[in-house]
C-alpha cells in the first residue's frame, strides 16, 4: 500500500513538472532583420559621399544619372560639383554649386601643395631621369588654364592625329602643355602614349612640355571640334590655333 501511494506521487510530479524539464534545449538565431544587405551598404555609401561633398541625397542621385549619360561618355572623370554645376537647371542650383566647388577646392588646395613638394622630392630621389607626369591641379581648368602663354595640347588615346601634331610642335621647338581626355588619372596611360608620339624625355624633364590628365578641362573650355586641339588664351579667351 505504501509503495503504491509513493508510485502515484511520483506520476503525479512527472505530470505537473514544468513544460521547460520535458523539452530539449534550443539555441536562439539572431533575428533576420539584424541583417545588413547589399542595397543598405550601397545606401549608406552614397550618403557618406553626399556628405563629403555637400550634397544632398537627391543631388548625388542626379549626378549619377548625369554621369551615366553623354556627360559622364565624354567627360568620365568629372567631380560631382562641376557635373551638376554644367548641367545646372537654374541660376540658383548654379551659384550653389560654384559656392560649394569653392569651398571643397579650397581646402584641397593646401592638401595638394604640401603633397606636391612631397611628390616632387620623391620623384628626384627614386627616378631622376625619367618622365614625370604633374599631379592635377588644384581646381578644375586651374593654374594651367590661367592665360601662362604657353600653348595647351588636347589629346585622347588612339587618335593618330593627335600624335601628329603633338610631333609637329615639338619639332617646331614649342613650349605646350599636354592634356589626355579620358585618362582617368592613370600615369601610365599618360606615359605610355608620350613614347608611342615620341615625345623627347629631356623635354618633359625640363618642363618645356609637360603631362597632364585633362580633368574635365577640355569640356570647360566649351570650344568647338574634335580632338586634337592646340589652345591659346587670346585677349582673355581661349582659341583653337590651327
Amino acid at each position: 500500500m505504501q509503495r503504491r501511494a509513493l508510485s502515484m506521487l511520483f506520476l503525479l510530479a512527472a505530470l505537473n513538472a514544468p513544460a521547460f524539464a520535458q523539452q530539449p534545449a534550443t539555441q536562439s538565431t539572431p533575428a533576420q532583420s539584424s541583417r545588413v544587405t547589399p542595397s543598405q551598404i550601397d545606401q549608406a555609401r552614397d550618403e557618406r559621399l553626399a556628405q563629403d561633398w555637400g550634397l544632398r541625397g537627391d543631388e548625388w542621385g542626379r549626378y549619377r544619372e548625369l554621369m551615366e549619360g553623354p556627360l559622364g561618355i565624354h567627360s568620365p572623370d568629372l567631380d560631382p560639383l562641376t557635373a551638376l554645376g554644367i548641367e545646372a537647371r537654374s541660376d540658383e542650383e548654379r551659384r550653389r554649386y560654384a559656392e560649394l566647388q569653392v569651398q571643397v577646392e579650397a581646402r584641397r588646395v593646401e592638401k595638394l601643395l604640401a603633397y606636391q613638394r612631397a611628390y616632387d622630392e620623391a620623384w628626384q630621389h627614386l627616378h631622376p631621369d625619367a618622365q614625370r607626369v604633374n599631379l592635377a591641379d588644384a581646381l578644375p581648368g586651374g593654374s594651367a588654364m590661367t592665360g601662362s602663354g604657353r600653348t595647351a595640347v588636347f589629346v585622347r588615346d588612339g587618335c593618330a592625329p593627335c600624335a601628329q601634331v603633338v610631333q609637329r610642335l615639338q619639332t617646331a621647338n614649342a613650349e605646350f602643355d599636354l592634356y589626355m581626355v579620358g585618362s582617368r588619372q592613370d600615369d601610365a596611360r599618360i606615359r605610355e602614349w608620350a613614347q608611342r608620339a615620341q615625345i623627347d624625355p629631356a623635354r618633359v624633364r625640363s618642363g618645356s612640355i609637360t603631362l597632364n590628365h585633362d580633368g574635365g578641362r577640355w569640356l570647360a573650355l566649351g570650344l568647338p571640334g574634335e580632338l586634337p586641339a592646340v589652345v591659346r588664351q587670346v585677349n582673355g579667351q581661349w582659341q583653337r590655333q590651327p
